[in-house]
C-alpha cells in the first residue's frame, strides 16, 4: 500500500502555532496551572500508552535482519545528531536565549519520526520494510536513550540536575510503564485502534497540544516574550537548517560510501535525518521544569516543519531517479 506524501505545510503545525498564541494571550496560572499540570501528566501517560499499543511486532521482525542499515540510522540519530547539537549550541552561545540553544541540542537528542520517515521512504521508492523497522526501533530506543543523553549532555538544565532518582522515576512512570502496558495490550486493543484510528490520531495530537499549552503558559508567566526577539527566532531557524543540512549530507555520503543500494540509501536518509515532535514534546514535559519547556520546544517545532518541506522535495527527486533507473533497465530489453 502506497503512503500519502505529507503536506509541505503540516496542518498540525498551524494548530501548534494557534496553541502558542492562545497560551500567550490566556496563560493558565495559579490553581489553573496546577490543574492543567495534572491533566498534562495524564495526557503524556495516555500518549505513550497509545505509542506502545500501535507498535507492530510483525513490522519490526520483518525488517530487523537488515542490521547494518539500522545501525547506521541509530548512529545518525543518537551519535551524529548529538555531536551536531553540541557544536551548534556552542556556536549560538551568547547570541540567543540560552533555553533556545538548549532546545536545539534537545531536538538533536530525540528519536526519529515513524510516520513521515515511512511515508517519504515509500514515495521515494525506498526500502519501506527497513524504514518501518528502523524508525520504530529508534522510537522505542529513544525512551531509554534520550533521557540518558539529556542527563549527560545537558546536565543541570534537566529537571533535578540531570538523570537522578527523581527523573528516572518520572520517566519510568510517565513514559516507559504506559508504553510497555500499551504494547502488551495489543491483543485487546489493536482492532479498536485500527477501527478508530482517526479518533486515536486526534487524541494523540490533542495530548501534544495540551502539553504545548501548559508549557507555554508557564513560560509566558515567566516573561518568555520579553526575553525572546524576532532575531532569536530567525537565528534558531538558521541553526535548525544547519543541523538538518549536515544530517542529510552525512547520511547520504555515508550510505553510498558503505555500498548500500539506492533503496537502502533512501531509508537511511529519511529515517536518519528526522526528529520526532510527537515524542519530543511530552519528553520535554517530563524532563524539564515547566517554565523552561516553552522556549525549549520552539526549535523542535520549527525543525519539524523544515524537515517536512525539505524531505518532500527530496522524496520527489528520489522517486524521479528511481523511475529513470527502472526505465534504463528496461530499455535494453526492448
Amino acid at each position: 500500500m502506497r503512503l500519502k506524501l505529507p503536506s509541505m505545510l503540516d496542518p498540525f503545525l498551524l494548530l501548534l502555532v494557534g496553541t502558542v498564541i492562545l497560551a500567550s494571550l490566556f496563560p493558565c496560572n495559579g490553581e489553573g496551572a496546577a490543574i492543567f499540570g495534572w491533566i498534562t501528566n495524564a495526557a503524556i501517560t495516555l500518549l505513550f500508552f497509545l505509542h506502545g499499543a500501535k507498535l507492530s511486532r510483525e513490522a519490526v521482525i520483518a525488517g530487523v535482519g537488515h542490521w547494518r542499515l539500522h545501525l547506521l540510522v541509530a548512529a545518525s540519530t543518537f551519535v551524529l545528531f548529538p555531536i551536531i547539537g553540541l557544536a551548534v549550541r556552542a556556536a549560538g552561545a551568547g547570541r540567543i536565549d540560552e533555553n533556545m540553544t538548549a532546545g536545539v541540542l534537545f531536538l538533536c537528542l530525540l528519536p526519529s519520526t515513524v510516520q513521515s520517515s515511512i511515508a517519504f521512504t515509500s514515495i521515494a521508492k525506498g526500502n519501506v520494510p527497513a524504514a518501518v523497522c528502523s524508525a520504530t526501533l529508534s522510537n522505542v530506543a529513544g525512551i531509554f536513550i534520550t533521557p540518558l543523553l539529556v542527563g549527560l549532555l545537558m546536565g543541570t538544565r534537566a529537571a533535578g540536575g540531570g538523570v537522578n532518582l527523581h527523573s528516572i522515576e518520572a520517566i519510568a512512570l510517565q513514559l516507559l510503564a504506559p508504553f510497555i502496558a500499551g504494547h502488551l495490550s495489543r491483543p485487546l486493543t489493536s482492532k479498536f485502534l485500527t477501527r478508530y484510528k482517526t479518533i486515536v490520531a486526534k487524541v494523540d495530537r490533542s495530548s501534544i497540544l495540551l502539553v504545548v499549552y501548559t508549557a507555554f503558559s508557564a513560560a509566558v508567566v515567566e516573561g518568555l516574550w520579553k526575553k525572546l526577539s524576532a532575531g532569536d527566532i530567525a537565528l534558531v531557524l538558521v541553526l535548525d537548517a544547519v543541523v538538518l543540512a549536515v544530517a542529510l549530507v552525512v547520511t547520504t555520503i555515508t550510505s553510498r560510501a558503505l555500498g548500500f543500494s539506492k533503496e537502502d540509501e533512501i531509508a537511511i536518509v529519511f529515517c536518519g535525518s528526522k526528529k520526532s515532535l510527537a515524542s519530543g514534546v511530552p519528553m520535554a514535559g517530563v524532563l524539564f521544569p515547566a517554565a523552561m519547556v516553552g522556549p525549549l520546544i520552539v526549535p523542535l517545532m520549527l525543525f519539524h516543519q523544515m524537515q517536512l518541506m525539505v524531505c518532500a522535495v527530496m522524496a520527489r527527486r528520489y522517486a524521479a531517479q528511481m523511475a529513470e533507473a527502472d526505465a534504463a533497465a528496461v530499455a535494453p530489453a526492448n
